[in-house]
């Protein structure tokens, strides 16, 4: 049982009493009865009903069917037509507006409870519907994304406000349209076309998202990054009745990201810049430290020989003053040597065919006399059928004699030098490799710093014999103009130096 109140517009005073009886047996309030459709319009802006009980004809120029459409026009109230005309022509002026029911006197009590009571319930839920869907459509011209929606023939039902400012197209235009059309999308790179999202959503029935780097090509040719993605529409019994675009534009995203990859880029290059300027400082106090350390050593020979009398003596002066002349030199030629290998773009590159079983023996000649001085056994592996190398001889015999005087410097007595020779004919070019191997280990610690310019491995020197700590960076340099490689592997009291070169 319901309290509604409910409008009777009844021009016949009889009835619209019985009526008024009739309701209120069955619980509901009747506070006032109109008999003209003047006075009908006037009760309802003023009591505001929830329901009216509209006779059709009435008395003044004003029927029923007309104070129900001025009704319906300024208020949200349901209307049941009560009346004795059933002609099409009554019929059908009353169906424009849209009646909750039409009864047709003499009605039964039960027949018009059930009518109001369903009007009232279907006016409930009518009014909860269009409540919904204010709220929804506030919701979706609020929100900062564009949103399209379009039915199961994937044409355009519905556009917020930012969907039509990214695409240029208005909801009323587009209403109708294919979504291809309004929602034209490319891969911003390549400009290929990219298939409707909605036309993939409407076949699989699932969530999916625009590839990366696409562009919405709006209506006056305008290019938009964007990003999105669609989803399926469906009834209370899971059917899809249609799709939904969520889309936005993201070119503020990509300036912040490329600005900030510019930032990135920036602190590199900064980070970079003073590592050089520190690698720049230390190789400079490497270099002054150098130089300066024979030089000192000169002058406090030089004031030695002003004091000394004793000509043996001076003779061991000037005998360690010649070696300390020639370490100068060395430093001097070495660094100068560095900074050409260093500073070049290209070099100049004479190959040669080298015949190893010839020339490698011509190589190792000089170091022969040293090897049995350290007492040390050099063992050479060199096949008799090597083919010819084609690479700059200089060049070679450089890398190879620092290479081989690192080994004499730093095998002990009694300590072995093997050098082996390979080739590999299955890349293109093929490959010789050349390795160097001396019963020495080098700390795994130390390993990694080897290559570095003025490094010198801690306490290994056995020999006393020096050196400026370049000729292993100076190796390295002059490998990469040969397009080669060199390798170091260390372990169970053997050092390996590989050296891979291609024919040039």
């Amino acid at each position: 049982m319901t309290t509604a109140k409910i409008l009777v517009v009844e021009d016949e005073a009889i009835v619209a009493k019985d009526l008024q009886y009739r309701l209120n047996k069955f619980g509901y309030t009747v506070p006032a009865i109109a008999s003209s459709g003047e006075e009908a319009i006037n009760k309802a802006v003023e009591i505001l009903p929830d329901l009216v009980l509209m006779d059709i004809r009435l008395k003044g120029n004003m029927d029923g069917i007309e104070a129900a459409q001025e009704i319906s026009r300024q208020l949200d109230i349901p209307i049941i037509y009560l009346t004795a005309y059933a002609d099409d022509t009554t019929l059908q002026r009353a169906k424009i507006t849209e009646p909750f029911g039409y009864l047709l006197k003499p009605f039964k009590e039960k027949e018009l409870q059930t009518n109001i009571e369903i009007t009232l319930v279907k006016h409930g839920l009518e009014r909860q519907l269009k409540a919904n869907k204010k709220w929804l459509d506030a919701l979706l011209k609020s929100i900062s994304d564009g949103v399209i929606a379009s039915d199961l023939q994937e044409l355009v039902t519905f556009m917020n406000p930012v969907a039509e400012n990214l695409t240029g197209w208005k909801q009323e235009e587009a209403f109708g349209r294919n979504s291809s059309e309004v929602f034209n999308i490319a891969n911003g790179e390549t400009h290929h076309p990219i298939e409707n999202p909605i036309t993939k959503v409407l076949q699989d029935g699932s969530i999916i998202n625009l590839p990366t780097e696409t562009i919405l090509i709006a209506k006056d040719g305008a290019e938009i990054p964007i990003d999105d993605s669609a989803a399926p529409i469906k009834d209370d019994k899971d059917n899809i009745t249609g799709a939904v675009l969520i889309f936005r534009d993201i070119t503020e995203r990509k300036r912040a990201i490329e600005a900030r990859q510019r930032e990135i880029e920036q602190e590199k290059l900064v980070s970079q810049l003073e590592e050089i300027n520190e690698l720049k400082n230390d190789f400079l106090s490497l270099v002054s430290h150098e130089l300066r350390s024979p030089l000192s050593n000169i002058k406090v020979m030089i004031q030695m020989l002003q004091t000394s009398t004793d000509m043996q003596e001076n003779q061991h002066y000037l005998e360690l003053m010649d070696a300390e002349c020639d370490r100068e030199l060395e430093l001097i030629n070495d660094l100068l040597d560095l900074q050409r290998l260093e500073s070049s773009s290209y070099s100049i590159i004479t190959p040669d065919a080298l015949l190893l079983q010839q020339w490698l023996p011509w190589v190792i000649e000089r170091f022969q006399i040293r090897i049995q001085e350290h007492q040390q056994t050099l063992q050479i592996n060199l096949p008799a059928n090597l083919p010819p190398l084609s690479s700059d001889g200089t060049s070679l015999e450089r890398i190879l004699g620092e290479l081989l005087n690192n080994a004499c410097k730093y095998t002990p007595p009694g300590g072995e030098i093997i050098l082996s020779v390979g080739h590999n004919s299955s890349e293109t070019p093929s490959k010789t490799i050349i390795s160097i191997s001396n019963s020495t280990e080098i700390p795994v610690t130390e390993l990694p710093r080897i290559f570095e310019k003025f490094y010198r491995l801690p306490y290994a020197d056995i020999w006393n014999q020096g050196g400026s700590g370049l000729g292993l960076p100076i190796v390295q340099k002059l490998v990469e103009q040969l397009q080669g490689t060199i390798q170091v592997e260390s372990s169970n009291g053997w050092t390996t130096f590989t050296l891979t070169l291609p024919d040039l």
